[in-house]
């Protein structure tokens, strides 16, 4: 097995153990959880921000696009950076440039600086959750690949779950400001302690730039991000901007793909990659993560803090519920995946997952509170962390060391758009389903119903009035409803995933080949 993976035995054998695998763990969770919490925390601070610097809805939302474009542009591109300066070198850069690019955020004047900022920050965040979870990989034995999954997945699904409530937290007892400067502690110590301890698998190598490969990315992913963004503000394709960006995002992608397969021996991405059986099937099966997890990360507090009136503050602590068992389930769970087939474990993650959505669509009315939330946030948790280790692991397990940070990537990319994707699609739905709901509400309220009449009573100057709140019982309660079909829409999603998870192949339960120090003679 070795002999025919030779790139895979020539690797730096950095398996850790004791206090120096306890300190570099640390150090790079911290850096993951800078980055998933800065995809949810500024959500929260949005407002505050929009009033302080004296920006507009629409202007303010480039806050959080500036960053998510940059950073969908930069995670394929992660195991090209990480081979041509070395995985140390990269990671570390990284680490120091998001948080020295954290530090600008929390202290600009203006909105443009803020934004600009904001893309500095996702350039360097964007490869920082794909190289955290191979280092992990690295760190630990290779007979420990369920451990080393299960931590990362608490960096990567707890910290936008606690980016709401804490960024409620900070806004409401501090300001805006520290939800960017929340980073700049965790940024300095995890530097040090990387620095000191963190070694590089592999030696740098002198990769030729692909620079058309580069260019066709960024074209690509930035439009896709910027239609899915803007869409449905703008009115989607009937906008001539969106159906400009539209164009050139279909035009640069088959253009991306051709160049990569065909039109160059040195690709920036490594798009064979996907030939994998599991690899592709992975890559599916996270942006479907993504759609189901961040699309209700988003649909969630629209609908707490929209038509049910809770407070920010309520509204992400019901995102704590969610992450409570995330932190219960994951050791047992890393028990099950060393013991159990993983595909059978991401099946039951996407079962937990449509019944949690199930319970949530039938048990959300107007009349709605807090606890109504806990249950099936309760399941949504234990139905993410089931999907998201295991999934790892059946992924990273059938690949080499070297193929890990390629798989990483393109799992990660695959999340980031997932989430993209679900906000845009869920946005327009509950849109279409209010509109529907309200056309059919509408149509009983008219005086031959016995309610209606009781409603809107028989004095003529009382009349307008009790039409007025009739119409925003209306409006009210076809909003509730649209919420609740986007719940149900999240659950058929999920089980309609189910049949893809045995596309993945059975994970390899031997331990690989011991990985040999490099050395040092040709």
């Amino acid at each position: 097995m070795a002999a025919a993976n030779p790139a895979a035995a020539g690797r730096l054998d950095v398996t850790e153990r004791g206090l120096r695998l306890v300190l570099i763990v640390a150090g790079v969770m911290m850096a993951a959880l800078m980055q998933t919490l800065d995809t949810t925390i500024t959500n929260v601070a949005l407002p505050n921000i929009q009033g302080n610097l004296g920006a507009s809805q629409d202007e303010g939302t480039w806050v959080v696009t500036a960053y998510t474009i940059a950073a969908i542009i930069v995670i394929p591109l992660t195991p090209w950076l990480q081979g041509r300066f070395g995985r140390k070198n990269y990671f570390l850069t990284s680490i120091v440039g998001f948080t020295i690019a954290s530090m600008i955020c929390g202290s600009s004047g203006s909105l443009n600086e803020l934004v600009a900022a904001r893309a500095v920050q996702g350039a360097f965040g964007g490869g920082l959750l794909a190289t955290s979870q191979s280092i992990l990989r690295d760190t630990f034995a290779p007979k420990q690949l369920g451990l080393s999954q299960g931590i990362f997945a608490i960096g990567a699904v707890m910290g936008p779950a606690l980016g709401p409530p804490l960024g409620g937290f900070l806004v409401d007892n501090a300001s805006w400001n520290w939800a960017f400067e929340i980073n700049i502690v965790p940024g300095v110590l995890a530097t040090v302690i990387l620095f000191l301890l963190l070694r590089d698998p592999d030696p740098k190598r002198s990769l030729p730039v692909d620079v058309p490969g580069v260019a066709l990315l960024t074209v690509t992913l930035a439009t896709l991000q910027y239609v899915l963004t803007e869409g449905e503000r703008n009115s989607w394709f009937s906008d001539p901007v969106i159906a400009a960006n539209g164009a050139v995002f279909v035009l640069g992608f088959v253009a991306f793909v051709a160049w990569e397969l065909f039109g160059t021996k040195t690709p920036v991405v490594d798009l064979r990659i996907l030939g994998s059986r599991s690899v592709i099937a992975g890559t599916v099966l996270s942006m479907v993560i993504g759609i189901a997890g961040l699309g209700s990360a988003y649909t969630i507090p629209q609908l707490t803090q929209g038509p049910l009136g809770f407070s920010p503050t309520e509204s992400g602590l019901l995102f704590l519920v969610r992450a409570l068992p995330i932190l219960l389930v994951t050791l047992p769970l890393v028990f099950l995946a060393a013991r159990i087939d993983t595909r059978f474990l991401v099946a039951f993650g996407f079962l937990v997952l449509a019944i949690s959505n199930d319970v949530l669509g039938y048990a959300t009315t107007s009349d709605s509170s807090f606890g109504t939330f806990v249950f099936p946030l309760i399941l949504s948790g234990i139905g993410i962390v089931t999907l998201y280790i295991p999934l790892s692991i059946a992924v990273l397990g059938t690949t080499t060391p070297e193929q890990g940070p390629k798989a990483s990537a393109f799992m990660n990319l695959a999340l980031q758009l997932g989430g993209s994707v679900g906000v845009a699609a869920l946005t327009f739905f509950v849109d279409q389903r209010e509109a529907f709901h309200s056309t059919i509400l509408g149509g009983t309220m008219t005086l031959a119903n016995v309610n209606v009449r009781a409603l809107t009573g028989t004095v003529l100057g009382n009349a307008g009035a009790r039409v007025a709140e009739l119409a925003h019982l209306v409006d009210t309660q076809s909003t509730v409803l649209s919420y609740a079909d986007s719940a149900f829409l999240i659950g058929v999603l999920c089980v309609a995933s189910i049949p893809l998870v045995f596309l993945l192949r059975r994970p390899r339960r031997a331990a690989p080949a011991v990985r040999k120090p490099v050395e040092i003679s040709e």
